[in-house]
């Protein structure tokens, strides 16, 4: 069974190999943190920038399109700048164990890869791993929290063969 559940609402996301690419990312996400991802799932929307921009004017309150959205299934943040999330609440037995749901927009994506010269496939998979990691409790607000989260990005995009997204061109 997939960890990712994809569904596209864009034809040009296709060409990318997007569910494939996701579950890669997901599945080293998880394996990085020591949660296996057995009996996870993770629902991924594909879509375009119309649609994400709906969305971040309706959950965050902000109009216009961004890269990716995450909302998690259980608040795991930590009280303390820079503390552990709390880990997710294992499922009952033969439950699977509902992470949350990403979304993530192809021409912001795209247009980011662009600008930052690197392939929209490595851009994606940071965006997934970057979605995954709020849905486990992690975020970037605070400062410790942000040291924290963008850390354990670039270790587990190392561990997939990525480049540091904070090096030269920035995120």
């Amino acid at each position: 069974m997939p960890l990712v559940d994809t569904l596209s609402e864009d034809s040009r996301w296709d060409a990318l190999g997007l569910p494939d690419l996701a579950e890669s990312a997901a599945r080293a996400t998880l394996d990085h943190l020591g949660l296996g991802p057995a009996g996870c799932e993770i629902a991924l929307l594909a879509c375009d920038d119309a649609r994400i921009a709906d969305l971040n004017a309706e959950f965050r309150d902000k109009p216009g399109p961004t890269n990716v959205l995450s909302w998690p299934a259980e608040e795991l943040a930590p009280d303390a700048d820079g503390g552990a999330p709390i880990q997710p609440t294992p499922p009952l037995p033969g439950m699977v164990l509902e992470l949350g749901d990403i979304a993530i927009a192809y021409d912001t994506c795209a247009r980011e890869a662009a600008e930052q010269a690197k392939p929209l496939a490595d851009h994606v998979s940071h965006l997934v791993v970057h979605g995954c990691l709020h849905l486990l409790g992690y975020d970037h607000i605070r400062p410790k929290d942000a040291a924290r989260m963008e850390g354990l990005e670039v270790e587990i995009l190392a561990k997939l063969g990525l480049p540091d997204p904070y090096g030269e061109h920035g995120a």
